[in-house]
């Protein structure tokens, strides 16, 4: 695709560009190309779009809609993706390197799951009653607000609709920032919710950077209500310090080096494939990947023999390409990032035993694609295996007992996801009580079920959201005491 498409801010229900004319270009991943360019946000602009939401929520007729009319428009919504599901699928896909099958069959299906799910979900809703003599008790649970939902560029519409659907479904008004890597989907997203009925002004999209430009009213203006954030540890730890003067909440889901423990009981022919997913699927560009591989030391052989050559078969390559299973990092900045850890294996004793360079070879060029990469011969304290590297590299590190493994998993700052191998049902139950993680997997990696939460512990964030849990987060809870005579 080398279509280069002009991408504004949607403020208000219009399409319109930075208050300063400022753009930037967005570029596909696979071969550096420009694929748009797209209005970039200034503060002025993020004060628009809070303006815009203040106002559809004080004035307009979304939160004063019924549950069962916000459902009926947000079922529209999800209609309208799943009409253009391989449109938004290809947007995703050359804007993001992620590929094409992921995009088509994982995660535009969720999009319009997430909307379904949600709009539902709020309808059916019940609240609490008191009953206490003359006196009775019940609880409201009205929508909070603006709420301001920043989301990351590895998995860009997906968890953009995991934070706009419930703040929608919920009565709420939003501003949307993508990340500047990733605005294309957004910003289609926005035309087909306008075009399905969502009225003015509830969804407004803003594009551009942090705290100095766009993103700095979505974090501090006292008008926000709410803040969902997905990305890092460290832009979260911000995003929280300048939500704090106003006293605003917020929900925030971070970065992760999750544990995956494999014991010598364990099917290999479910842990192998399972683990190359958890660290090679999605580039490793996932918060939740299993970056930190622990195996039993007694199959550590065997194991590492069958993984390793799996790793081998990942076909490297055009994300476009329904064959490929990995395709390019992000950009540039992020391939050296990888490319540094690796590096600083090297240096802190480990071997590379497969991959550990950028693939260079043919139409792969110009892109910026990292070979899967297995590390062994490190301990559980180097900086390779206890910071985020964000990318397809895993590190291999034997254990020998329950105990250990437990406390290797939990020797991490992070706390997102654990994810666990074995046939020992008492051993599975011991170890995700005691385990430090806002989900463990047992025998499986990534199944997803939207009533449970979904956060993490540690530096991996604060809050948890997904079916209840997204209730009390994007509500108001409201007590009401009324005396009968």
């Amino acid at each position: 695709m080398t279509e280069n498409r002009d991408i504004c801010h949607l403020i208000g229900g219009q399409s319109v560009e930075s208050a300063d004319g400022k753009t930037f270009e967005t570029r596909d991943p696979h071969d550096n190309s420009v694929i748009g360019t797209v209005a970039r946000g200034a503060a002025a602009d993020g004060e628009r779009a809070v303006a815009a939401a203040r106002k559809a929520f004080d004035e307009g007729p979304w939160p004063r809609m019924t549950p069962t009319e916000r459902r009926k428009i947000l079922h529209d919504v999800a209609d309208a993706v799943d009409a253009h599901r391989e449109e938004l699928a290809m947007l995703e896909t050359v804007d993001s390197g992620k590929i094409i099958r992921q995009a088509l069959h994982g995660e535009m299906p969720r999009v319009a799951q997430n909307l379904r799910f949600f709009a539902d979900y709020a309808a059916m809703a019940t609240d609490e009653a008191y009953p206490n003599g003359p006196v009775l008790g019940y609880s409201l649970r009205p929508p909070a607000g603006v709420v301001s939902a920043i989301s990351p560029w590895n998995a860009p519409l997906m968890l953009a609709t995991w934070k706009a659907a419930p703040a929608l479904a919920f009565g709420n008004t939003v501003v949307l920032k993508p990340a500047p890597q990733t605005p294309l989907t957004a910003a289609r997203f926005g035309q087909l919710a306008a075009a399905a009925g969502l009225p003015e002004g509830v969804l407004n999209i803003v594009h551009g950077f942090g705290a100095d430009e766009v993103a700095g009213p979505l974090t501090s203006d006292p008008r926000v209500d709410r803040i969902t954030f997905t990305g890092s540890s460290a832009t979260g730890a911000r995003i929280m310090a300048a939500a704090a003067p106003q006293l605003t909440p917020v929900s925030a889901e971070l970065g992760g080096k999750s544990a995956n423990i494999v014991f010598d009981d364990a099917d290999l022919d479910v842990a192998v494939p399972e683990s190359i997913k958890a660290i090679f699927g999605g580039n490793g560009q996932v918060c939740f990947s299993g970056s930190r591989l622990f195996v039993q030391r007694g199959i550590l052989p065997a194991f590492l023999e069958r993984f390793t050559a799996e790793a081998a078969k990942i076909v490297v390559g055009d994300p476009k390409r329904h064959e490929t299973f990995m395709g390019p990092l992000i950009e540039q900045r992020h391939l050296d990032k990888v490319q540094g850890y690796v590096d600083l294996a090297r240096k802190e004793g480990g071997t590379v035993l497969t991959g550990g360079s950028p693939v260079t070879t043919g139409e792969l060029s110009r892109g910026f694609y990292f070979a899967p990469t297995i590390i062994t011969g490190l301990t559980n304290d180097t900086r390779t295996a206890q910071e985020e590297i964000f990318g397809p590299v895993e590190t291999v590190i034997p254990f020998d007992t329950e105990e250990e493994a437990l406390h290797l998993a939990n020797s991490s700052p992070y706390g997102l996801a654990g994810i666990l191998f074995t046939t020992h049902l008492d051993r599975a139950h011991r170890m995700a009580a005691r385990w430090k993680a806002g989900t463990v997997w047992v025998n499986c990696y990534f199944e997803r079920d939207l009533r449970m939460p979904f956060g993490g512990e540690g530096i991996s964030g604060v809050g948890r959201e997904g079916g209840p849990h997204s209730r009390e987060f994007f509500t108001e809870p409201r007590a009401v005491v009324l005396r009968i005579r």
